[in-house]
């Protein structure tokens, strides 16, 4: 049986991906720091699917997390074959108002941990000639908004390297960039989501989906749904100042997940 193992696994996103690799019959690795919420879907997700499910507490914005999780990853009796590096927070101020702590902690979640992790990974996938990673990035990284946007612009710019320095070892990666999802990210960041008109929502599962198909086709970005890929298009293209006046006024709602 394959393994995955998913961070930020308990909700949201993360969730979206465990209940859809267990339903394929993949054995699961989930990772996120409430060990109360882990046991309960690891139960569930057993009880449903009948699946194997290991569960490991670890808080990947501290180096103790991340360790036991580069651990795990880099165990060469208990394979990985994907990895999700789905963890991740939103911040709802902006710059000199969020306390430089939270910003830091942004930082060592959004770019060491998936850094870290998906090096742990990455070898011994090489060596068996096979594996993926996906890592959850946003539709952030393509406008200028804060420590949010830029650690989601070096995921898909360190993933989209690493694929290619990859290339015909068997080992894919991609990075993931939804848009407006319906989980919980943006109540634990606090950030009003009234606004936002219902067209612009994805499931969670419709975002998983879209990321495990543009996997398995060799694609290195997937931006769900033609909404999505539309605003990323023409954001790619667009004026530097145009897009800096768009973000300041949507603010850190554009924030994925």
């Amino acid at each position: 049986m394959p393994t995955a193992l998913i961070t930020g696994a308990t909700a949201g996103i993360g969730a979206a991906f465990a209940r859809r690799l267990a339903k394929d019959g993949t054995d699961l690795v989930l990772v996120a720091r409430d060990g109360e919420r882990l046991a309960g879907a690891a139960a569930a997700l057993g009880k449903e699917f009948g699946t194997g499910v290991e569960v490991l507490v670890a808080d990947l914005a501290t180096d103790e997390g991340i360790a036991a999780v580069e651990a795990r990853l880099a165990d060469p009796e208990r394979p990985v074959d994907l990895l999700v590096n789905n963890a991740g927070f939103g911040l709802r101020d902006g710059f000199l108002t969020v306390p430089l702590a939270r910003e830091l902690a942004m930082v060592k979640l959004h770019i060491e941990a998936v850094l870290r992790l998906t090096t742990a990974a990455v070898p011994g996938m090489r060596e068996r000639g096979r594996g993926g990673v996906v890592n959850v990035a946003s539709v952030a990284a393509f406008l200028p908004r804060g420590t949010y946007g830029a650690s989601k612009s070096w995921v898909v710019q360190f993933t989209q390297g690493a694929a290619r320095d990859l290339a015909g070892t068997g080992v894919r990666l991609l990075a993931l960039c939804p848009g407006f999802t319906r989980t919980e990210f943006h109540q634990r960041a606090e950030v009003d989501m009234s606004e936002v008109g219902g067209w612009m929502w994805l499931s969670a599962d419709r975002v998983v989906d879209d990321a495990l198909r543009d996997l398995a086709r060799g694609r290195s970005v997937s931006v769900p749904s033609r909404r999505y890929k539309v605003l990323v298009a023409a954001a790619r293209k667009a004026p530097l100042a145009a897009l800096g006046g768009i973000s300041s006024r949507a603010g850190r709602r554009l924030d994925r997940r």
